[in-house]
């Protein structure tokens, strides 16, 4: 019978065909034992080692040793510890020879005792949703890695919510426990005689009448193989130094000329250099608690711009994420609200040329808030440069910033408080150029470009590398026989709020500044690696929009804001929780009977040889 017939051809092909798939799989098999190599699909090679990485730990001097603690028990830790541990592979196979790790459970008291003294603190960890719900599973241990090469010894404690980025953090502490062991030195020039904030300036914290910290003096001591050259430009007659990694621009007082401009810009041209720039348009005096700024970019606009970042002459007041802290007052306690210092904060939920704070950039690697003291504005013009070059904004207000313009402003601190005024925008006030750069001052008689790779950042933010308060608010350096007198000369108000501000913000601005010098001196290899930090892109709630926070939103409209958001999202995971229990289900069952219908009536539609 035709019926028979066409049974037994099917049954042929469906087993020809299963015979021809475990063939497949049988000589992938093979093929993969003894190589240990995994094909990597995804964007950012977020599975597989960049060669970078590879070249830096197979030209080690010595071996890098790596103790592993991890713990294990929650389904996403286990999937963490997997992606972990084939990552360390990945490292030991490409070494040579020059990595070697252990994973370790520390499970009994010998081990816990191990990790707590290599520098590991124990950590809870909890399954959860993220809307809040209820946990089902707590594990407690440690996870983090110590490393360990020639006398040097780190460690860096690890997140398994951060699995993105993984390859450029350990890459990076192995660059630099190795320039500690073997004293490799990165040379930063700092551009001096332009009466600049310096990074030696010890306002960080309010001062008891003598000098205090620095963010030179906190990096000399936990970084010292970074060496910082002054540069004098003298007026445009000498050349920077070709041996310098980067150069560093802090916010001046005196105008640059043109010709130590073009100077900076021939620096830039030799190629697989970096120039950062730590400056906006506001100039305010030190010691100066009227807080009087003068508003003068100093030429800087002449450079940067050439380079497609456009710094404007104003001030912008974030009042979507201000800066406020509680003070005590007279009437009892108060906020004080200050949106001359906008507090820039990661939000994933924005769309990527809306996204406040780039994470994903070497400089503000994992840092989910960073301040900005007196920001201006960057107007990025992708046409200055050739179109290999990258021109991207890695920091922005939010939408709700107005802009001061004029010559002086006053700034001081207000117990009153600011009011907002129209119009509100959202405003770049971080962004780098990065490529075989164009002359900033091309022509027709001058067509230069960079051989190699160069790179300019600017940070517009006037006291990025200080504290605002502690600078306006501390008196003159009397001495050491004036410790006593607490902040001798100083306004007492701004060192109040100046305690705040450095609790807050201070950790992240000299990590900021220590992975902006990183970013400066880092070679090819390290830079690629960067690239691996950004994410692929996550599951997006397309139907819930941001929502949009009022310029005078208090504290509990923020809460309420925040829980209206929560429910949207978990109404949206119950959607899609009984869309894939039930829906998915309920079509293949669809599928499954109308074939079946139509393959009964085939049959009875077969007529009989």
């Amino acid at each position: 019978m035709t019926t028979k017939n066409n049974h037994k051809v099917v049954a042929a092909q469906t087993g020809l065909f299963l015979l021809v798939f475990a063939a497949i799989v049988v000589v992938i098999n093979v093929l993969s034992v003894g190589t240990n190599k995994r094909w990597d699909a995804t964007k950012n090679e977020r599975y597989t080692l960049s060669q970078g990485s590879g070249r830096l730990i197979k030209g080690m001097k010595e071996p890098v040793l790596v103790d592993a603690y991890v713990t294990k028990g929650l389904a996403r830790l286990d999937v963490y510890v997997s992606d972990l541990t084939n990552l360390l592979k990945e490292y030991e196979l490409a070494s040579g020879g020059n990595f070697e790790f252990t994973i370790i459970e520390a499970k009994t008291d010998e081990l816990k005792e191990r990790a707590k003294e290599a520098g590991l603190e124990p950590m809870a960890f909890a399954a959860q949703t993220e809307t809040g719900d209820d946990q089902a599973a707590i594990a407690q241990g440690y996870l983090g890695l110590v490393l360990k090469y020639g006398s040097e010894k780190d460690t860096i404690p690890l997140n398994p919510g951060q699995a993105v980025g993984l390859e450029f953090l350990i890459t990076n502490k192995i660059r630099e426990i190795r320039d500690k062991a073997d004293s490799i030195k990165h040379k930063i020039g700092v551009v001096t005689g332009k009466d600049e904030l310096k990074l030696s300036d010890t306002n960080l914290l309010p001062r008891r009448g003598q000098g205090g910290a620095s963010i030179q003096a906190i990096l000399g001591q936990h970084f010292p193989f970074y060496e910082f050259v002054d540069v004098d430009l003298k007026g445009g007659s000498a050349e920077v130094d070709a041996s310098l990694d980067g150069l560093v621009i802090t916010q001046p007082q005196k105008d640059y000329t043109d010709q130590e401009l073009q100077q900076v810009d021939a620096f830039l041209l030799r190629g697989n250099k970096s120039l950062v720039v730590f400056a906006s348009a506001a100039n305010l005096k030190p010691a100066d608690a009227k807080m009087k700024a003068e508003l003068n970019t100093r030429n800087l606009e002449k450079l940067l711009s050439g380079y497609g970042l456009n710094l404007k002459k104003n001030v912008l007041l974030d009042f979507g994420a201000q800066f406020q802290t509680p003070v005590m007052t007279n009437g009892g306690i108060t906020a004080v609200r200050y949106p001359p210092v906008a507090q820039v904060a990661d939000d994933s939920r924005l769309e990527s040329d809306k996204r406040t704070l780039d994470t994903g950039f070497a400089a503000f690697f994992r840092l989910q808030e960073v301040a900005f003291p007196y920001p201006s504005s960057i107007e990025l013009d992708r046409s200055k440069q050739p179109t290999d070059v990258r021109i991207e904004a890695v920091a922005r207000t939010t939408p709700n910033a107005s802009e001061l313009t004029g010559d002086t402003l006053d700034l001081s601190l207000r117990l009153q408080g600011w009011q907002p005024k129209p119009p509100f925008a959202q405003h770049v006030i971080a962004a780098y150029a990065e490529g075989k750069l164009k002359s900033a001052f091309a022509s027709a008689e001058n067509t230069k470009v960079a051989p190699e790779p160069s790179r300019v950042l600017l940070i517009a933010s006037s006291e990025y590398i200080t504290n605002p308060f502690a600078y306006s608010g501390n008196g003159p350096d009397l001495g050491p026989q004036f410790a006593q007198f607490a902040g001798a000369g100083g306004d007492q108000a701004l060192l109040t709020v100046a305690n705040p501000y450095a609790q807050r913000y201070l950790t992240n601005t000299v990590l900021s500044v220590k992975n902006t010098f990183d970013w400066m001196t880092g070679d090819s290899d390290l830079l690629a690696i960067s690239a691996k930090i950004i994410a692929e892109p996550n599951l997006k709630y397309a139907s819930i929009q941001a929502a949009s926070i009022p310029v005078d939103a208090t504290d509990e409209d923020l809460k309420r804001i925040e829980q209206d958001n929560k429910e949207q999202r978990k109404t949206v995971q119950t959607q899609v929780t009984w869309t894939l229990t039930l829906l998915m289900p309920a079509l293949f069952a669809a599928f499954g009977l109308i074939r079946w219908k139509l393959r009964a009536n085939k049959q009875t539609n077969l007529t009989l040889a």
